[in-house]
C-alpha cells in the first residue's frame, strides 16, 4: 500500500527494507538523500525518475552487500557517497574514489541542503553507523539499522527509521523447535535489534515531536509485522508505518 505525501514537502520512498536489500529516499521537489545502496542501480533510477542531478548525496551505514551493493554504480553515476573510514577500507574501493567521503561518528557535515551527525551502532561490521539525517522540512530524522544496541539518545526528533528485525520469541521458539541452529540464533541477537530492544529504545527518547516511526530491516521469518506495529502504536501512540517496497511517506515536520 502506497501513502502519498503532498506535494513540496519531504517524502520517504522506500525502495527495499530487508536482507533482500535496502535503499531510502529522502526527497522534495529540488533535492534528495539516498540512505543505503543495497538494490539495483535501475531501482534506484527509477525511484529518482532518472533525475540524479537531484541528489546531494549517498549516505551507507556499512559495508554489508544488502546496505551497498550498488556503490560503485552510484559513484560511477557521479553521486556522492559518505560513510566511515572502516566502512571504505571494507568495501575496498579503488575506482571513482573521488566520490567518496568519510565522515566520523558525532560530527555534523552539510551535504546539500540536509545535515547528516552520524553515529556509532553495534554490529558485526568494520564501522556502523547509525544517522541523525536533519532538514528543514522534515525535521530531525532518525535513522537505525542494523544494531543490536545504540549508546546515544536523541533529542528533538521528527520521525524515526528504526529496525525491529526480530521477536525473541519466535526466534527461541524455533531454536526449541529445531528450526534454527543456535549458530544463526547467536548471529541474529549479537548483530540486529529486536521489536524489545527497539521500544526500550524508543521509550528511553522524548518522542513528543515526533510524527512518525517506521520499522525497517524485518526478518522475513522472525518477525510478525502486524504484531510489531501494534505494539508501538500502544507504546508510543504515533503514527506507526511498516516499511515495504515502494512505500512513499509523508516525512513533513508538521503533519497537518
Amino acid at each position: 500500500m502506497k501513502q502519498m505525501a503532498r506535494a513540496g514537502n519531504m517524502k520517504l520512498k522506500i525502495l527495499g527494507s530487508g536482507s533482500s536489500g535496502n535503499c531510502y529516499i529522502l526527497e522534495n521537489e529540488r533535492s534528495a538523500l539516498i540512505i543505503e545502496c543495497g538494490v539495483n542501480i535501475k531501482l534506484i533510477k527509477q525511484g529518482l525518475d532518472f533525475n540524479l542531478s537531484k541528489v546531494a548525496g549517498v549516505l551507507i551505514s556499512h559495508e554489508h552487500q544488502d546496505h551497498c551493493k550498488a556503490i560503485k554504480d552510484v559513484m560511477a553515476a557521479g553521486l556522492n557517497v559518505y560513510t566511515g573510514k572502516g566502512t571504505i577500507e571494507a568495501m575496498n574501493i579503488t575506482n571513482n574514489t573521488h566520490r567518496i567521503f568519510r565522515v566520523n561518528s558525532m560530527n555534523t557535515y552539510n551535504i546539500g541542503d540536509f545535515k547528516v551527525m552520524p553515529f556509532d551502532v553495534k554490529h558485526d561490521a568494520k564501522e556502523p553507523f547509525g544517522f541523525l539525517i536533519n532538514h528543514p522540512e522534515c525535521g530531525n530524522v532518525l535513522f537505525i539499522t542494523d544494531t543490536y544496541y545504540v549508546p546515544h539518545t536523541f533529542k528533538n526528533i521528527n520521525n524515526i527509521l528504526i529496525e525491529a528485525n526480530y521477536c525473541n520469541e519466535i526466534v527461541e521458539r524455533k531454536l526449541k523447535d529445531d528450526s534454527i541452529h543456535g549458530f544463526v540464533r547467536d548471529r541474529v541477537i549479537q548483530s540486529h535489534m529486536s521489536i524489545q530492544t527497539c521500544k526500550e529504545l524508543l521509550k528511553a527518547n522524548d518522542l513528543t515531536a515526533v510524527n512518525n516511526i517506521v520499522l525497517i530491516h524485518l526478518s522475513d521469518g522472525n518477525s510478525n509485522a502486524q504484531s510489531f506495529k501494534q505494539q508501538v502504536e500502544e507504546l508510543t501512540g504515533k503514527t506507526v508505518h511498516i516499511a515495504g517496497k515502494n512505500m512513499v511517506i509523508d516525512l513533513s515536520k508538521t503533519p497537518f
